[in-house]
């Protein structure tokens, strides 16, 4: 929806990957029962702009057949529209164990750019006149071995640049740009403003990626070299940056500094444990489940970063000796609380992001992404979820100055 004085570009939403849906009708079926609830409580008098999560499988059949005819018939009928799409999970997201295989297919599978270009494809066909769509997308590979090889990153890069020139084309053909958005995340090849600020001056930003464009789009390396920035950025997701312990706004400004646009800003936040001790600990094993891969960044007294692929390891190691760490949690609840019974959030984190973007815009895409819904504890889960929805996008909407928070 568009935020009040704030130019049409920019609009707020909330991502479907909080409702389970693989299959193209259990996609739709969402959108009528959850999507237009939602758009009844905070924006029943506008256009109600949509977050949309496709798997793979959903993807292909909303390509097939009338499928894509009838969603935009639907749209235009509920007062909808789409303008940012989560391609992150190619695959199941709900119900089964996903944990590290999230990010497969990732950038070094040629499976990963052909699911990227068809993403694109269906928004070009479903954005409004005059608004640019983006999205968000996996941050190169999960750090596992060989992830890091010299010929793994340049597949990674490679396999961006022909997705960029693919994005090129499709808006030289449509008049629609599409931004695909690099989502940074703990314990993965790019996790960290640093890292991407590295991967994209080294493999995106460069020379010779501006020289393997212009090949690819048969123009010249200037040009080349701008069709990069327009079409390859980040997806600025507040909840993993805070994680990372990340300044927003070093972070911001050495994003613009760099050049590097921000194609998504999702508005989300993780479990913050100002001291890791038994205790803690303790309080923590609820939110240990099956589903989700849960990174924890620890901070010494030192300022000494520690990075566990999951809770249950973090969870295994003894606590040090002296003064316990301080935890984040990528673990996403709702952004509205400021404290669960055991333990704070990163709410404050996403507050100073919101803050910044009120007085100087970070992006034109603003996403609600508390997709952990299904295996929040109870204690994190006190209002339906329509409502818990509806009043995240209103407490976000009144740190950004256009509607009173809701209790």
């Amino acid at each position: 929806m568009k935020l009040p004085g704030a130019p049409r570009s920019t609009q707020l939403t909330y991502c479907t990957n909080i409702h389970p849906g693989e299959r193209w009708d259990e996609v739709r079926d969402a959108l009528e029962r959850h999507v237009l609830a939602v758009k009844a409580r905070v924006a029943p008098e506008q256009s109600f702009g949509v977050g949309l999560r496709l798997s793979a499988r959903a993807a292909g059949e909303l390509a097939a057949g009338g499928a894509l005819a009838e969603l935009k018939r639907f749209l235009d009928d509920a007062g909808m529209h789409v303008f940012t799409i989560n391609g992150f999970p190619h695959g199941a997201f709900h119900g089964t164990a996903v944990k590290e295989r999230v990010y497969l297919p990732d950038w070094r599978d040629d499976e990963r750019r052909r699911y990227s270009d068809e993403l694109a494809s269906l928004l070009a066909e479903l954005l409004p006149d005059g608004m640019d769509g983006s999205v968000s997308t996996v941050p190169g590979a999960y750090a596992s071995e060989g992830a890091g090889d010299p010929a793994a990153v340049a597949a990674m890069s490679e396999q961006m640049l022909q997705h960029a020139a693919a994005l090129a084309t499709l808006e030289a053909r449509t008049g629609k740009r599409v931004a695909l958005a690099v989502e940074p995340e703990p314990c993965c090849h790019i996790e960290t403003i640093e890292q991407a600020v590295a991967f994209f001056g080294e493999h995106l930003h460069g020379e010779a990626a501006a020289t393997r464009m212009a090949e690819l789009c048969a123009t010249d390396s200037q040009r080349a070299a701008g069709l990069l920035r327009r079409h390859l950025g980040l997806c600025l997701d507040a909840c993993h940056a805070a994680v990372e312990f990340e300044d927003a706004r070093a972070g911001v400004a050495a994003l613009r500094q760099a050049g590097i646009a921000v194609y998504k800003l999702q508005l989300s936040a993780g479990l913050r444990i100002e001291r890791a001790d038994a205790a803690a600990r303790a309080a923590l094993e609820p939110y240990l489940d099956d589903v989700y891969l849960h990174q924890v960044v620890a901070r010494g007294a030192d300022g000494e970063l520690t990075r566990y692929g999951d809770l249950p390891e973090a969870l295994a190691t003894p606590v040090p000796e002296g003064e316990p760490q301080e935890w984040r949690v990528h673990f996403h609840v709702p952004v509205f609380l400021e404290r669960l019974p055991a333990f704070g959030s990163t709410q404050a984190f996403l507050g100073e992001l919101l803050s910044l973007q009120q007085a100087e815009p970070i992006s034109q895409h603003l996403e609600v992404e508390t997709y952990t819904w299904d295996v929040l504890p109870e204690e994190a889960r006190t209002v339906p979820l329509e409502d818990a929805i509806a009043r995240e996008l209103r407490w976000c909407m009144a740190r950004l100055g256009a509607a009173p928070a809701s209790r």
